[in-house]
């Protein structure tokens, strides 16, 4: 395979574990494109054409020298130039076997400057939980805006720079990866019907990267509730779409009947609102969530002959039999 072609592969993926239907991701890139159709010369020029034909900003190919065929790749949560430095060590010192890709998970480049552009999902998904989309929006709109204000200072490409000068290709999956891992617990959890909090946190150390992250110090928690409280209607609307949406939610979702939240990560404003509103919430974890998702995707590289090379705190485990 080559850059292209994993990039590609990616998006396939993503969509396929999007809570959302395709039917409604193709409709959202219609819309793009009929919004680009009526740019002007000048605004077209400045365009992000990729939103075209890809419906993840977060996830791009940074820098792609041409390698026609990749087979070895250094894949990691957050890749920087000391991983990037790290991935050219490892070439120089085995010239035949060289590291032909660095993959990263969490969004540099111009997938970080457009990653609120991806956070529009979570409206979706929580009209799909019985939350008004007029009001999903509106919070959503606000916190959209927000994230958009505290990424615009952000040396976007400081990482994108250090990988064309040291000439290691680069590609990000953000997104994508988390559809997967959302997709992978939601269908874990649902199918065990827990009762109570505590069985969610059960569920979920039966899960690989959550059971070393646990090892590690960092395994799931309780946020709001104990394992004594029962579940009530459990949601998934926290382990995809950017990052943390709105604050101002949950009173919302409570009236909605959810009784438990399970997400990736949460802040301590959050946590507050949400425990005002009576809703247990149950944190993954951040980064065994991130090494799910991205677990998933490099299984299929692995399936077609790539090797990976984990980094950066991504806990790997292969699900392929072997």
């Amino acid at each position: 395979m080559n850059i292209q072609q994993i990039y590609k592969l990616a998006i396939e993926m993503g969509i396929k574990s999007d809570f959302r239907p395709k039917s409604q991701i193709k409709k959202q890139l219609k819309r793009i494109k009929e919004k680009y159709e009526k740019l002007s010369k000048v605004e077209k020029e400045i365009f992000d054409k990729e939103r075209l034909v890809n419906p993840y900003s977060d996830t791009r190919v940074h820098y792609d020298n041409g390698i026609k065929n990749v087979k070895r790749i250094i894949a990691g949560i957050d890749i920087e130039s000391a991983e990037l430095m790290i991935a050219k060590y490892l070439s120089n010192h085995s010239p035949k076997n060289p590291i032909d890709l660095a993959l990263i998970h969490h969004p540099v480049g111009i997938a970080l400057s457009n990653l609120s552009e991806v956070m529009h999902l979570q409206a979706d998904v929580l009209a799909q939980n019985g939350i008004p989309i007029n009001i999903a929006e509106s919070l959503l709109k606000l916190r959209i805006e927000e994230v958009s204000r505290k990424i615009n200072p952000e040396n976007h490409f400081q990482s994108v720079d250090a990988a064309k000068l040291l000439d290691v290709n680069f590609m990000g999956v953000h997104t994508p990866a988390d559809n997967m891992a959302a997709t992978f617990v939601k269908r874990t959890i649902e199918k065990e019907k827990p009762e109570y909090v505590g069985d969610i946190i059960k569920t979920l150390l039966k899960i690989y990267e959550y059971k070393e992250s646990a090892k590690r110090g960092a395994g799931p928690v309780i946020f709001v509730g104990s394992e004594e409280s029962r579940t009530g209607k459990v949601v998934f609307t926290e382990l995809t779409g950017g990052t943390n949406g709105s604050s101002k939610i949950y009173e919302t979702m409570a009236h909605a009947g959810v009784g438990t939240i399970v997400g990736m990560h949460m802040s301590e404003e959050h946590r507050e609102e949400a425990k005002k509103a009576n809703i247990n919430v149950v944190i993954a974890g951040h980064i065994p969530t991130d090494s799910l998702g991205m677990n998933l995707f490099l299984d299929e590289l692995e399936k077609k002959g790539i090797k990976i090379i984990p980094c950066s705190g991504l806990i790997r485990y292969s699900r392929i039999k072997k």
